[in-house]
């Protein structure tokens, strides 16, 4: 991979990382359009860390409260935040190790993740389908974390979103828009950085680097990612949410109709 394409797909990685629209589904489609040879896991997971980076900053204050709360019995709503995020996590834990194969197939087809942008389009239509926006000021709650936490563990095929699906999945359970695009952020680092954790494990166990052109493309997807994590929530708390679902169905279609009738034209 040369340092121009590890660029284009950092900052691809970073804006569609927090936006609701599949970072993994346009990695994959950008991938087969500029004839990359597969980066692999590696390059995946070290844009995601580089994403990762982008929640932390952004949220560092509530990060740091939480973690005050594991020395400090009295902070009760922080304690029983940290619970949420590890309950939700369990299944896209669970999803990573039992649903691999599965992803690895998927993505190496462009079609596929093409149809799965278009589910992706139709999940963020389903608040105003359902008419449902959830309920202003309501928190995360165990029911609506674990639900949100599955939303996420749906996430792990190429083309679904993670953040799209699991705000949505908030907002369904009755959660405020806002808050829950707050949890499916914080949600996103433990599920990244237990990615991460594993992939860079095994590198060390093979004895392997990491290619300076990768970390480049980690670099350029936090700074991205940054922009999407602000962007993001702007959009939420005007209600501007589903409009995403057009720009889904319009790659999703773009991209079925290219790789399904005229790639190899």
């Amino acid at each position: 991979m040369t340092i121009l394409q590890a660029i284009v797909l950092g900052l691809i990685q970073g804006l569609t990382e927090f936006l609701p629209v599949s970072s993994s589904g346009h990695l994959g489609l950008a991938t087969h359009l500029m004839n990359v040879n597969d980066p692999g896991e590696t390059f995946e997971v070290v844009v995601h860390v580089g994403t990762l980076f982008s929640v932390v900053v952004y949220f560092h204050r509530q990060l740091w409260q939480l973690t005050l709360s594991l020395f400090n019995k009295n902070m009760i709503e922080e304690r029983r935040m940290i619970g949420y995020l590890i309950i939700a996590t369990i299944p896209a834990a669970i999803a990573g190790f039992t649903l691999k194969d599965a992803f690895n197939a998927a993505n190496e087809n462009p079609v596929i993740i093409s149809l799965l942008l278009l589910v992706t389009g139709t999940i963020l239509l389903l608040p105003r389908l359902l008419a449902k926006r959830g309920t202003p000021g309501e928190p995360v709650r165990l029911p609506s974390a674990l639900a949100m936490g599955i939303g996420q563990a749906l996430a792990i095929f190429p083309g679904i979103s993670r953040s799209g699906s699991t705000i949505v999945t908030g907002m369904l359970s009755g959660v405020d828009s806002s808050k829950a695009a707050e949890f499916s952020f914080l949600l996103a680092i433990p599920a990244i950085g237990g990615a991460g954790l594993v992939t860079f494990l095994n590198l060390e166990k093979g004895g392997g680097g990491i290619p300076n052109s990768y970390l480049i493309g980690g670099a350029i997807a936090f700074l991205s990612g940054l922009v999407a994590v602000y962007a993001v929530l702007a959009l939420v708390r005007r209600g501007k949410f589903e409009y995403f679902a057009y720009y889904c169905y319009a790659i999703g279609i773009a991209g079925f109709c290219y790789f399904q009738f005229f790639r190899d034209v």
